[in-house]
């Protein structure tokens, strides 16, 4: 029988992303290969801190609740971060890509979906998804916030800017940042379409999980100009069945407002980037089913990473290869 990449596990089926301590592992190896040194313990200090934020055990903040924009995803898209920018240092030797500048790629890329974590003080909102239009901003605020705590006072503000990549909120080129803080923002802007897009149950979760953000943020129909409404996605089927139509956007984005960059995963990988095979199979899926109008034939089930407030998980289901 052929061997099935794990449901879980990244895109060389090596690295458990639902698991921090090996994520954590993996990104400090990549910085050692790099650096010839082990980061500072601000790097594990981020690590530590968003996995208690994201399972509700900051006193200030509610557990994560936005099940396609869950602590997997964040480590996911952090580990994807590094191997790009292993990549890219290793392609170009850029100065701007400096040890200081990894650590900060590592943390913005930790914390770029923090705007969806609710605040207990927060009386208004029931689902941090309600919070999608508004989260890149929300996640700016708290870095600037957070970033002194580890001791990057001097990076607050540009560094914490960086996570506009990740956003579709104003254009790359009006993001007034230094240009080291740039180049980084834009390897995050790849590594968060990248991470998400080449994970094997992406689909299962664009159809269980995403369009119900969707719906709850006010992304699946909106109010035009003229007053009525416009549908966007009708139904999780139909966010499947315009899939492949999102990619060839996601593909200029990433060509073109995020520099081309992602082709720096090629030397990571010794000639091969596995983020793009993979999103590509995922793309040649989400064809066939549209063709086919047949979501039945999304199989795969997605490992569940939310807790309650007490820390425990809300679902018993794991993430088995399908």
């Amino acid at each position: 029988m052929a061997k099935h990449r794990r449901n879980e596990f990244d895109v060389t089926d090596r690295i458990n992303t639902t698991d921090p301590v090996q994520v954590a592992g993996e990104v400090c190896r990549i910085y050692n290969e790099l650096y010839q040194r082990d980061p500072d313990a601000s790097v594990i200090r981020a690590f530590t801190d968003v996995v208690s934020l994201y399972r509700g055990e900051n006193p200030d903040y509610h557990a994560c609740d936005t099940d396609y924009h869950d602590v997997q995803h964040v480590l996911d898209v952090t580990l994807a971060m590094a191997r790009l920018m292993d990549g890219c240092k290793r392609a170009t030797n850029d100065a701007r890509l400096d040890e200081h500048m990894f650590r900060l790629g590592v943390v913005a890329a930790l914390y770029h979906d923090v705007g969806y974590i609710r605040h207990r003080r927060d009386t208004r909102h029931k689902n941090g998804a309600e919070y999608t239009a508004t989260h890149v901003g929300r996640g700016v605020t708290f870095l600037e916030s957070y970033l002194p705590q580890i001791g990057m006072d001097d990076d607050a503000r540009s560094a914490s800017r960086m996570l506009h990549f990740t956003g579709y909120e104003m254009p790359t080129s009006s993001i007034r940042i230094p240009a080291s803080y740039h180049l980084v923002g834009s390897l995050l802007g790849s590594a968060d379409i990248l991470a998400q897009m080449a994970d094997r149950c992406y689909l299962e979760k664009c159809h269980d999980r995403l369009f119900p953000e969707f719906v709850l943020g006010g992304i699946a129909r909106k109010v035009g100009n003229d007053g009525k409404e416009v549908v966007i996605f009708d139904s999780a089927s139909d966010l499947i069945y315009k899939t492949a139509g999102f990619y060839k956007g996601a593909t200029k984005r990433l060509q073109q407002d995020l520099g081309g960059y992602y082709v720096y995963l090629d030397k990571h990988f010794n000639g091969h980037n596995l983020y793009l095979s993979e999103l590509e199979k995922n793309i040649s899926h989400a064809q066939q089913i549209t063709d086919r109008r047949d979501v039945s034939m999304l199989r795969r089930t997605p490992p569940d990473t939310l807790v309650n407030e007490q820390g425990n998980s809300l679902s018993s289901k794991n993430g088995t290869a399908a």
